[in-house]
C-alpha cells in the first residue's frame, strides 16, 4: 500500500511538471522605455532584460483602457471594460464572475496573487491571496491577509512583495502547478524609492524627450483640458518629495497643507535610521529652489530631471526583485518549466508632451512593455512585432496551461506567435475606451481605433476628432483630421471604429458612434 501510495505521488509530481507553470508579473505604470531592452538611454534593467533575452519582446503590446483597475480585470477576464463591469478605478468588480483564475482552478491548478489588487472587491478563484488595500504605501506597507485581516510590515514594498511571493513560492503544493499573479505597487506615483536606489539615482541627469516642452497652442480640448504637466500640474512636495520647509517664504512654490500632510507622513513610515538621509537628498531639492527660483520651463527642466530620478529608482527595485524571482527558479530547478511573464498595466507618461500619468490613447500610455519567456517553446531573444493587446493575456495564460480559452474572451492566445507557429495575429485593429474623467487629471473620455499605422481617437463629450500617421509621426502630433488627402482614411477608420463597437458590443454613449 505504501508503494502504491508513493507511485501515485509521483505520477501526480510528475504530471504537474510535465504542465506549465505560470508567473506573470506585472508592475504599476512601467513605461517599456524605462527598461533597457526597449531603450537604453534612462536606465539599466537587467533582469528584466533577461526575460527578453531567454524570450520574446513585443513592440507593439496595448491596453483597451490605459488605468489601473480596468486593466486589472481585463487581466482576469479577457474582457473589454465595458464588459467586465470596470471602466474606471472607483468600480468594484464582480468577483462572482467566472475568470481565468478559476478556470486554472477547475483544470487542477494552483492559483494565487500577491501585490496590488485594486478591484475594491476580495480576490476569488484564488488558492492563495495576499493583497495591498487599494493603491498601497511604499514604507512598511499594509496588507490584507485572505481571513480578512490586515496587517503591516515592515521594509519597502517591492521587497517585501517579493518576499511574499518566494514565501508561497516554497509553501505551495508541489504536486501541482501553478500560475502566480505578481503585482508590484512600483512604481505609480506617488513616487518614492528605496534608499540605496534614491542614493544612485538623485545624482543622475536624463535626457530630455523631444516633445518636453510642445507648444499646445493648436491643439484639441483634450490637450488644454487634461491636469497631467509636470509644470502646472506635479506637486513639489508630495509628487517631487521636497522638503517644504524650504518654500515656505515663496508664493509661488508654497504648498498647501495637504502635501505637506503627505509629505510628513511618508517620511515618518521611513526607519529612523534612513529618515534622515532621506530628508538631506530632499533638502537639496528644496535650497536649489529658494536659491534659484527657477520658473517657465527652467523650472520645467528641474522638475522633470526629480521627477525622473524617483520614478526610474522606484524602478531599479523593480528590477533587482524581478532577479531575486529568477534566481529562485533556477535554484529550485523551476526554470525550465516555468513560463515568465513580465509587463504593465498601461504605459505611461515619462516626460513626453510635458506630462506625466496615462488614460490618453496616444502611443505612450496606450503601450505597455510585454516580456515572455518559456524555455524550450519560445526561441531566446525573438522580437515580435504584432499587434497585441491586454484583452490576449488571460486567454495566452490559459492557452500555455494546456486550457482552450473561452469563446466569450475578447482576447485571442498568441501562444501560436510564442512557439512560432504563427508570426502575427490576424486581427487588423485594436480598439480603445477611456471613460473616467475627474480632477486630478481630466483627461476627456474618448474612443479609439489603431492599426499598424494609423490612429482615430474620437472625444465624444466635446465631439472633436483626431487622426495621426504613426509612420511619420510616431509621436502623434499632427492631427490630420482636416487634411483633404486624409479623408479616405478618415472615413474607413471611422467605418472600422463603428464595427468594433458592434463587435465587442460596446453600446456606451459615445457621441455620433451611435
Amino acid at each position: 500500500m505504501r508503494l502504491l501510495l508513493l507511485l501515485l505521488f509521483s505520477a501526480t509530481t510528475c504530471l504537474a511538471q510535465q504542465r506549465a507553470n505560470i508567473i506573470y508579473i506585472m508592475s504599476d505604470d512601467h513605461d517599456a522605455d524605462a527598461i533597457s531592452a526597449y531603450n537604453k538611454n534612462l536606465i539599466k534593467t537587467p533582469n528584466i532584460d533577461r526575460i527578453a533575452n531567454e524570450g520574446m519582446k513585443f513592440t507593439n503590446a496595448f491596453v483597451g483602457n490605459s488605468i489601473c483597475s480596468p486593466s486589472r480585470a481585463t487581466l482576469l477576464t479577457g474582457l473589454h471594460s465595458h464588459k467586465n463591469g470596470v471602466k474606471n478605478n472607483r468600480d468594484r468588480f464582480d468577483s462572482s464572475r467566472l475568470t481565468m483564475p478559476k478556470i486554472l482552478q477547475q483544470a487542477g491548478y494552483q492559483t494565487a496573487v500577491i501585490g496590488k489588487w485594486h478591484l475594491h472587491s476580495y480576490p476569488t478563484g484564488f488558492d492563495y491571496w495576499k493583497i495591498l488595500p487599494g493603491q498601497g504605501l511604499y514604507a512598511n506597507p499594509r496588507l490584507i491577509e485572505m481571513n480578512g485581516d490586515t496587517i503591516t510590515q515592515q521594509g519597502y514594498a517591492t521587497d517585501v512583495i517579493t518576499d511574499e511571493t518566494i514565501k508561497w513560492l516554497e509553501q505551495r503544493d508541489k504536486s501541482k502547478p501553478f500560475v502566480l499573479l505578481l503585482h508590484h505597487k512600483a512604481p505609480h506615483r506617488y513616487f518614492f524609492p528605496a534608499l540605496k536606489h534614491l542614493e544612485e539615482y538623485h545624482k543622475k541627469n536624463f535626457p530630455e524627450p523631444i516633445t518636453l516642452y510642445v507648444d499646445t497652442i493648436n491643439k484639441g480640448s483634450a490637450w488644454h483640458i487634461q491636469t497631467m504637466s509636470i509644470l502646472r500640474d506635479m506637486e513639489l512636495c508630495s509628487d517631487l518629495k521636497i522638503d517644504p520647509a524650504y518654500l515656505m517664504d515663496i508664493p509661488e512654490y508654497k504648498p498647501d497643507s495637504t502635501q505637506i500632510i503627505y509629505y510628513n507622513a511618508i517620511l515618518n513610515r521611513v526607519p529612523l535610521n534612513q529618515r534622515t538621509r532621506y530628508k538631506e537628498i530632499y533638502a537639496e531639492r528644496g535650497k536649489l529652489l529658494r536659491n534659484l527660483k527657477p520658473k517657465g520651463n527652467e523650472l520645467l527642466k528641474y522638475k522633470y530631471q526629480w521627477y525622473m530620478q524617483d520614478y526610474l529608482a522606484c524602478i531599479a527595485s523593480i528590477d533587482e526583485n524581478i532577479g531575486r524571482i529568477l534566481d529562485y527558479l533556477d535554484q529550485k530547478n523551476l526554470t525550465n518549466n516555468t513560463a515568465v511573464i513580465y509587463t504593465s498595466d498601461q504605459g505611461f507618461y515619462i516626460g513626453e508632451n510635458g506630462w506625466f500619468d496615462k488614460r490618453f490613447a496616444y502611443d505612450v500610455s496606450m503601450q505597455t512593455p510585454l516580456l515572455i519567456k518559456w524555455p524550450g517553446n519560445i526561441k531566446p531573444g525573438s522580437i515580435n512585432n504584432t499587434m497585441t493587446q491586454n484583452i490576449d493575456n488571460a486567454p495566452t495564460i490559459l492557452d500555455i496551461a494546456g486550457i482552450k480559452p473561452p469563446e466569450w474572451m475578447d482576447g485571442i492566445s498568441i501562444k501560436p506567435i510564442l512557439t512560432g507557429t504563427q508570426k502575427t495575429l490576424k486581427r487588423k485593429y485594436l480598439y480603445y475606451h477611456y471613460y473616467e474623467f475627474v480632477k486630478d487629471h481630466t483627461v476627456i473620455p474618448h474612443v479609439a481605433i489603431r492599426s499598424n499605422r494609423y490612429k482615430l481617437i474620437y472625444f465624444y463629450t466635446v465631439n472633436e476628432w483626431e487622426l495621426y500617421d504613426l509612420q511619420n509621426d510616431p509621436n502623434e502630433q499632427k492631427n490630420l483630421i482636416k487634411e483633404k488627402d486624409h479623408q479616405k482614411i478618415f472615413a474607413k477608420l471611422k467605418k472600422e471604429l463603428i464595427l468594433l463597437r458592434i463587435k465587442y458590443d460596446d453600446h456606451e454613449t459615445a457621441g455620433e458612434l451611435n
